[in-house]
């Protein structure tokens, strides 16, 4: 990537969450926000044109939709997508969502539905919406736009509103095989649960952070993958996709002060 190319952290982020979409096949790509919305986006424009990705209404379209007031564009519609068979995909496995939980733990559990004890919460928030069947049912990623310990919890998650890897949660003969976790992207790395034992690990520190930094803002201890590598800056014709797929620079505002991408020392 040439030197002069500059590009902001959640264009740095985009592209990097798109890498969960990577060799796919034809699932519905959902992201959930701005951030996962252009990762999706930008995964079936680059590397997974075999991405299925709806209108955010009920057609399929052969290109992703840009953000915001759609002016003078025209989808290509490429079939019909019902609320009805948007379930059929997600039962049978056919999807796969990067959401944005409030709380994250070791085993890969999420919540979004309260803070604190459940009966006497800190904060109510959405409860849990539709997540105990996504994440037991197809795979999903996550986005977490600010990497500290509220957000990687040590312990259990306050309400385990989506399932993760602990095996003391999982009654015998439920099944297993469709349920996921590929990438947890965050403002400060990019992790898995591809450690030993599905122990989380770093993959990739963003220009400018260390391993160090990135275990003292979560709550459970973090491996480093064996390959991990600063992640990849953004190519300029990355960078044309994602200002065409976001032309009114909603991403702008995505992060607290929309910093650089790479972060000085």
């Amino acid at each position: 990537m040439s030197a002069d190319c500059e590009f902001s952290l959640a264009e740095l982020l985009i592209v990097a969450a798109s890498e969960a979409w990577r060799g796919n096949g034809e699932v519905i790509a959902s992201g959930l926000g701005v951030i996962p919305r252009l990762a999706a986006s930008l995964a079936k424009m680059t590397h997974s044109p075999e991405l299925l990705m709806t209108d955010s209404e009920a057609f399929l379209v052969e290109e992703p939709i840009p953000l915001g007031p759609r002016g003078d564009v025209e989808p290509r519609y490429s079939g019909y997508l019902s609320f009805e068979r948007v379930f059929e995909c997600v039962w049978g496995g056919r999807r796969h969502a990067m959401i944005g939980p409030t709380q994250v733990d070791r085993w890969g559990q999420t919540n979004l539905s309260c803070i604190g004890e459940y009966h006497t919460p800190k904060v109510a928030m959405l409860g849990v919406r539709g997540l105990p069947g996504n994440s037991i049912n197809h795979l999903n990623s996550f986005f977490i736009p600010a990497h500290n310990t509220r957000a990687f919890v040590g312990g259990e998650v306050d309400m385990v509103s989506g399932v993760g890897f602990n095996d003391a949660r999982w009654e015998p003969g439920m099944r297993r095989d469709l349920m996921d976790i590929r990438l947890i992207v965050t403002d400060l790395c990019v992790m898995d649960f591809g450690g030993p034992q599905r122990a989380a690990q770093v993959r990739s520190l963003h220009p400018g952070v260390r391993f160090e930094q990135v275990q003292e803002n979560t709550g459970f201890p973090l491996l480093k993958a064996a390959d991990l590598h600063p992640t990849v800056a953004p190519t300029a014709e990355q960078l044309a996709l994602i200002r065409r797929l976001d032309p009114h620079d909603y991403r702008a505002a995505a992060l607290k002060g929309n910093p650089p991408g790479i972060r000085q020392a």
